[in-house]
């Protein structure tokens, strides 16, 4: 394994010697960023983010990439993040000029609370990628980009299922508006009415061109699933710009994280690091509880299902080193004496009082979003549960075998390593494409546990009563 020496704009520096006494006052909303390739994705975010129009020539993008090869394509692959700072007269603070030439600390020094984007990969090839930053990152609503010129494609149509299956709220921006012709920007937005009007969405489109048009959809995003506010813009002349910023003022966390702060601690890994001078960096979010420099928690599980104790010696959120950290918020942890071969994305970090248990097996009712053929007994998929991200085998059902739109409750067993899991987790399955969405009812303990080579019928029914 290649040791990943540099830490990206999306996690602090490792400077550890001047900490913030707390970051209690900022709050964060997390906003995935999703939709096909080529559809203006991170030209959008560097706009926003800047304050800056686009060139037309991928100026903007080139702002936000993280790696080379993205310059080089223009084409994202990981998971980026961008950072938009609201202060207490819910003004920007990015757009001011020393903003500009700062990093995340200084913007959230100014800030009351921020808008934290991710910007996730469009192209099929990383749609992995995509369904890990949508299911691991706990955002609060979906921004969904739509090139004028190109429709709704598959992968578009992929996303927004992806949306719908995670409950996200969804709001779309119909972009490049500044070289599509009339003609088709009107089948663009035919399209888009239809899909989301599909049976299985039912959403409203409210179309905001007007100061009107926004408030209604401000007043109706967050208490109503169905609404989805569209908005028609242009990253090169700056059109609906305006109108998409005071939408993004409004929007607020859908978690109730304060409440979450009175659990044990619970911290969810989804980046690794090795960081010279300082050794090995975990990132992630903080679930539950309230994680201060010092603080012994269990890491695991391993390959065993094992949790070892480790200590945390620095702490960053939003590239600010600080002394504590609250659920709901994203933060990276310097673990003492932990080598990075030993630490994985998809591990957690738990308080010991929660006495952590690994499964290898756990019990879910799904539904079949779409597949070719039947699915029986022994089908592999990659389970998306959170963090988790390992393929998993179906060893037992309740019925002979499952298509395309049926429920049924199946039992999966992981296929190398027991994962932390909970009841009542939302999870998503694919083999390829997406193929299905489920909801964990039951943990299996070990000593219930099938084991791969042995897979059961279904269950007969019980006999009628006498």
């Amino acid at each position: 394994m290649n040791e990943n020496t540099s830490l990206p704009e999306t996690h602090p520096p490792p400077v550890m010697d001047e900490f913030v006494p707390s970051s209690d006052q900022i709050s964060e909303v997390r906003i995935v960023v999703c939709g096909n390739v080529d559809a203006g994705k991170s030209t959008l975010l560097g706009v926003l983010t800047k304050g800056e129009l686009d060139n037309g020539r991928g100026k903007a993008r080139s702002n936000v990439f993280r790696h080379k090869h993205e310059i080089e394509t223009g084409r994202t692959s990981s998971v980026g993040s961008e950072l938009l700072g609201i202060d207490e007269n819910n003004e920007f603070v990015n757009y001011n000029v020393a903003a500009r030439r700062s990093g995340w600390s200084d913007i959230c020094s100014r800030s009351s609370r921020v808008l934290l984007f991710l910007d996730l990969a469009g192209h099929e090839r990383y749609l992995k990628t995509t369904v890990f930053g949508m299911t691991g990152n706990y955002p609060d609503a979906c921004m969904m980009l739509i090139a004028a010129n190109n429709g709704v494609l598959s992968m578009t149509k992929e996303h927004f299922h992806l949306a719908l299956a995670l409950k996200l709220p969804v709001f779309i921006v119909i972009s490049k508006i500044d070289i599509c012709p009339e003609n088709i920007l009107k089948q663009t937005v035919e399209g888009l009415v239809k899909m989301l009007k599909a049976p299985g969405s039912k959403k409203l489109p409210i179309f905001v061109r007007s100061e009107e048009d926004l408030q209604t959809a401000c007043q109706n995003f967050g208490g109503s699933d169905r609404v989805c506010p569209i908005f028609l813009a242009s990253s090169v002349t700056g059109e609906s710009l305006d109108l998409l910023r005071g939408f993004l003022k409004m929007l607020k966390s859908r978690h109730s994280w304060h409440a979450a702060r009175s659990n044990p601690p619970e911290y969810h890994i989804d980046e690794t690091y090795t960081v010279p001078g300082v050794g090995t960096v975990v990132a992630g979010t903080l679930i539950n509880g309230i994680v201060k420099v010092n603080d012994n928690l269990l890491l695991g599980p391993d390959g065993f299902g094992q949790f070892n104790s480790v200590t945390i010696k620095g702490i960053h959120t939003n590239c600010m080193p600080v002394m504590e950290v609250y659920a709901g918020q994203s933060c990276s942890f310097a673990l003492k004496k932990v080598k990075r071969k030993d630490v994985r994305k998809g591990m957690v970090m738990v308080d010991p009082v929660m006495k952590p248990i690994a499964f290898w097996e756990f019990e879910a009712e799904v539904l079949i979003i779409t597949h070719a053929t039947t699915i029986g007994l022994g089908y592999q998929s990659v389970i998306h549960c959170g963090v988790t991200r390992q393929a998993a085998q179906i060893v037992q059902m309740n019925t002979d075998v499952i298509r395309s739109g049926t429920r049924s409750q199946v039992r999966f067993r992981f296929m190398y390593r027991p994962e932390y899991m909970k009841a009542d987790s939302m999870l998503i399955f694919r083999e390829g494409k997406t193929k299905g969405i489920g909801k964990i009812n039951r943990l299996v303990p070990s000593e219930e546990e099938l084991g791969l080579g042995v897979l059961r019928p279904p269950k007969p029914p019980h006999p009628a009563q006498s």
